[in-house]
């Protein structure tokens, strides 16, 4: 009469065994809650690459929901076609995705800003400018009408760039206080063919989501790294 009683007792506990989450799995805590600093706003935007070689990784936006960091939503992305370097120190021209922690100043496209946009959207027209002259005043500035000093070779024309440029947000790299040859031009923008040439790229239908869900109240700043090493997002 005891031995089905024990066979039960068994089969309830391998059952329990095999249900069970792996151990300390759910002990890890969003990725937000792992950084060094999130820019002290209630929003933020993670853009993580495996390591500094890669040209693909993750986007995610989350915002602080009853004191915790949630996840709102994520899409895939591309980084630099030279993968990622530390923002600090990146060079400009070699392709690569400044890591960090930044400031998004303001949004911008070719196209229209998303149906509930309350970010801040400047239309590109044809005299819009992005100056990257080393030797402008304007370095890394939009420029409209684009001024003699910024040399066109040295620019991108905005409206140039359909596909990438149809809804961007400017990501605060080297922008506060620019430092000549560090780089210039970073942009949170639509995907084009490939790898970008520094910027970090996502679906247009991701473009569109963040920006109608970016809220300037809300201070939402970019962190940019890899899962691990020098460049490790949590460091930021």
């Amino acid at each position: 009469m005891r031995r089905p009683l024990v066979t039960a007792a068994v089969l309830l506990a391998l059952a329990g065994s095999l249900g069970a989450a792996p151990a300390g799995a759910s002990d890890v805590p969003p990725l937000p809650d792992r950084l060094a600093d999130t820019g002290g706003g209630s929003q933020l935007i993670t853009a993580e690459a495996p390591d500094t070689g890669s040209t693909t990784g993750t986007v995610t936006w989350w915002e602080r929901r009853g004191g915790r960091w949630a996840e709102a939503g994520s899409a895939p992305a591309r980084f630099g076609a030279n993968g990622l370097a530390e923002g600090a120190t990146r060079e400009q021209g070699t392709s690569t995705t400044p890591t960090g922690l930044y400031e998004l100043p303001y949004a911008f496209g070719i196209e229209d800003a998303p149906a509930g946009t309350t970010y801040p959207y400047r239309k590109v027209n044809e005299d819009s400018w992005w100056c990257q002259d080393n030797e402008s005043v304007a370095y890394n500035r939009w420029v409209e009408p684009r001024p003699s000093h910024c040399r066109a070779a040295e620019a991108e024309h905005l409206i140039s760039y359909g596909t990438q440029y149809a809804r961007a947000l400017v990501i605060g790299f080297n922008y506060e206080q620019p430092v000549l040859g560090r780089g210039a031009g970073i942009f949170l923008h639509v995907n084009g063919r490939g790898a970008t040439a520094g910027c970090v790229s996502v679906p247009a239908d991701a473009m569109a989501e963040i920006l109608a869900w970016a809220d300037p109240e809300r201070e939402p700043h970019i962190a940019v790294g890899t899962a691990s090493g020098p460049t490790a997002i949590t460091r930021y």
